[in-house]
């Protein structure tokens, strides 16, 4: 394969995980699970589930923040699984503390984007130190953990009849 093959294999690569990344593929965005989600809905637990969909926002955030923080900083040491990944208070404190969570998963993302777009970073060298971690994987674990929670708020936006079929 010529340098040229590999270069256009690369870029469209990162264009595919740009798009799974940002705007879902087949699945629902985080901006489409969120929108006009009424604030008094955030902090319930629908019977017989165990989490909220603050409590999902915020795993959200800690989990990109912390695939983020491993990719960019050698020297980051991921929270304690998996108590660290779940905040326990159903509801958020106020606006801010929600607002705040849901500009730090736009920023972060964003930031995850600006790396994984530079083309001088290897998609396939596996992370010294590390179990065959590889910028690709940890792109697709970006989009396939946060694809996976958001059909989870969905789904109990659903349960609180607060979801249009969209």
């Amino acid at each position: 394969m010529m340098a040229n093959d590999v270069d256009s294999i690369n870029r469209i690569t990162r264009e595919h995980l740009v798009n799974l990344i940002y705007n879902g593929g087949a699945h629902a965005t985080i901006e489409e699970a969120l929108d006009d989600l009424p604030a008094k809905l955030r902090g319930i637990q629908p019977d017989g589930l165990p989490y909220s969909i603050w409590q999902l926002v915020e795993h959200i955030r800690i989990a990109q923040w912390d695939i983020l923080k491993f990719v960019t900083n050698k020297e980051h040491i991921s929270p304690k699984w998996p108590d660290d990944y779940w905040v326990k208070e159903p509801t958020p404190k106020d606006e801010e503390e929600w607002g705040n969570s849901i500009e730090q998963i736009y920023a972060d993302r964003q930031k995850f984007i600006d790396w994984l777009i530079d083309p001088e970073k290897d998609l396939y060298e596996p992370f010294e130190g590390e179990n065959g971690q590889t910028l690709l994987r940890e792109a697709l674990l970006i989009a396939d953990h946060a694809s996976y929670h958001i059909g989870e708020i969905i789904m109990i936006r659903r349960l609180l009849g607060a979801w249009k079929n969209k």
